[in-house]
């Protein structure tokens, strides 16, 4: 599996920033990604106050390669981007070993 890293720094983001991204997330970006084209999953993280996270994963190179160089080329004017006030500090590729579902299963919501 392919993986993507997209992180941001909240060190600095105008106040209630973490807020409005997760807003975003629920109200735009969730059914975004939900329908693009080689992506198995996403999942947002976020730290207060430290880091706001994107973590992809593809279903082989040619799609994590093209959606990376779609994003670079856009992601300091990006919707996350312009909510933070600055560019994201780590956009990385990598593999993912594995996923595992708990027995408590998977829940494909914008919140919880």
């Amino acid at each position: 599996m392919r993986g993507l890293t997209v992180r941001w720094s909240l060190v600095g983001a105008p106040e209630g920033a973490e807020a409005a991204l997760a807003a975003y997330v629920e109200g735009t970006s969730h059914a975004r990604f939900s329908r693009l084209e080689g992506l198995q999953h996403k999942s947002w993280r976020q730290r207060p106050g430290e880091w706001f996270e994107g973590c992809y994963v593809f279903a082989d190179d040619a799609a994590r390669a093209r959606f990376q160089e779609e994003f670079s080329a856009v992601a300091a004017e990006s919707p996350g981007s312009e909510l933070i006030g600055s560019a994201p500090v780590l956009i990385e590729a990598c593999d993912v070993v594995a996923v595992a579902e708990g027995p408590a299963g998977f829940h494909p919501f914008a919140r919880g």
